[in-house]
């Protein structure tokens, strides 16, 4: 399958997709294109037998995303707002649904949408040179593409309060802290290390990695004992896999597995 974008770069290899924002003029800010094109991609990704899973990333140095097009924010009214707001949700949840994994890796500043975006990935890798924040209230504004919502799932109440509430940009190592991004390396070891991460995920079963991503967004917001009852019918729709035994089939054989569900 072809990728051609106006704002988005595609490149598939070894059943790799990195797509990178390619906007350096405008620190890859979240215009309306932008956003379609994302959801496009994603759309299209899901059924790609040629991708197993996603990097994502910013073009250049400065900037992963910095945040929403400001120029396109200040033309919003209510209702175009909230059409705005719902557009780019669904966009980045078409993303975060997909049933490959998914890797932001966050070359600078990630700021507003850009914070959003790699919230929506399953997995954030972070150069040391890279800013988080949610800004949105110096703008008159707050996070319209689902940062009130990942932000606290990810770090706690309090302190997505905090950023929310005081628009503080922090660096990677304190965004590793409070647990909004996974790793954090050199600027030149920031795609090397996105790229053998998703490699290792690759070699294990097809069908295992979409249950699993389909198991935790399914049983996130639910009361424990219902979500135990989502963790069961996956784990029996895993079961009726050849995955399963082919999986198990070779760890009694003592070989590595061969999947067939790629």
């Amino acid at each position: 399958m072809e990728y051609t974008y106006r704002y988005l770069l595609v490149e598939v290899s070894e059943r790799i997709a990195l797509v990178t924002i390619n906007r350096p003029e405008a620190l890859n800010a979240l215009s309306t294109k932008v956003i379609e094109e994302i959801h496009d991609f994603a759309t299209k990704a899901k059924s790609d037998p040629e991708i197993g899973g996603i990097i994502v990333t910013g073009a250049g140095e400065k900037a992963f995303v910095a945040g929403a097009d400001i120029t396109e924010l200040n033309t919003l009214d209510a209702a175009n707002g909230k059409k705005y707001s719902e557009n780019g949700n669904t966009a980045f949840r078409c993303l975060e649904t997909l049933p490959k994994p998914v890797i932001a890796a966050v070359n600078g500043f990630a700021l507003g949408g850009g914070c959003e975006l790699a919230m929506a990935c399953h997995i954030r890798i972070a150069s040391e040179k890279a800013k988080f924040g949610q800004p949105e209230v110096n703008l008159g504004l707050i996070p319209g593409f689902g940062g009130t919502q990942r932000l606290m799932r990810l770090v706690g109440v309090g302190r997505a309060l905090q950023l929310l509430l005081s628009a503080e940009i922090i660096d990677a190592n304190e965004a590793y802290r409070i647990g909004l991004v996974n790793k954090v390396v050199p600027p030149g070891e920031l795609l090397s290390t996105a790229r053998d991460l998703l490699k290792l995920i690759l070699t294990k079963s097809p069908k295992g990695l979409e249950y699993c991503i389909e198991a935790v967004s399914n049983g996130l917001e639910r009361h424990l004992d219902e979500a135990l009852s989502v963790e069961a019918w996956w784990f029996g729709q895993a079961c009726g896999t050849p995955d399963m035994k082919e999986g198990t089939g070779a760890f009694l054989e003592k070989r590595k597995p061969v999947w067939k569900s790629n």
